[in-house]
């Protein structure tokens, strides 16, 4: 298998959907009911009166318990709401920033816009011979316009034309420091 067969294969694995926390909100829905019944059978053993010391603390243990288990739950999923929505947004500045420099080398390597559009294909780790059932053209036509855009961009290969990127999206910050030039 060669190197674009395996980053083939990969790419197209599917990506996992972002699940909402149904499971926890119905776990935290059932417990609600739970408490409910129990809170209510509290009260009518108590409204009854005949109901012993021994039979009541269990059930307001479990009571207790189960509200307390509610709490942390609601607690536990705010917690992750909060932390699945920083990271969209981070993945968001990630891949702006990445489109971004990739742009900006384009410009700076005077690629042409058929360049530009097979780099691109390229740097998203698409065959050759998928990028050229994208545009349409021969196999031997994407892999002229490669052998120019590793030239102008004064790399190998495939491996390197991505580590250039990757190496200066892990350098610079994605989101300008505040009082820095330009903001």
């Amino acid at each position: 298998m060669t190197q674009t067969d395996s980053d083939a294969s990969t790419r197209h694995a599917p990506r996992p959907v972002p699940r909402r926390p149904a499971s926890l909100v119905a776990l935290i829905l059932f417990q609600t009911l739970c408490s409910a019944f129990f809170v209510f059978d509290v009260i009518e053993d108590l409204r009854l009166g005949d109901v012993g010391l021994v039979h009541m603390l269990p059930e307001i243990g479990a009571t207790i318990g189960l509200f307390v288990g509610i709490v942390f739950e609601v607690r536990s999923l705010l917690v992750l709401l909060r932390r699945q929505a920083h990271m969209e947004k981070s993945l968001g500045v990630a891949a702006g920033a990445l489109a971004e420099l990739m742009e900006d080398y384009f410009r700076q390597w005077a690629l042409t816009p058929s360049e530009a559009d097979v780099a691109a294909f390229t740097i998203k780790g698409y065959s050759i011979a998928e990028i050229a059932t994208l545009r349409g053209s021969a196999e031997g036509t994407v892999k002229t316009h490669l052998n120019a855009i590793y030239r102008k961009a004064g790399v190998q290969g495939r491996g390197q034309l991505v580590s250039l990127l990757i190496e200066d999206l892990l350098n610079a910050p994605l989101v300008p420091k505040a009082g820095a030039a330009g903001t």
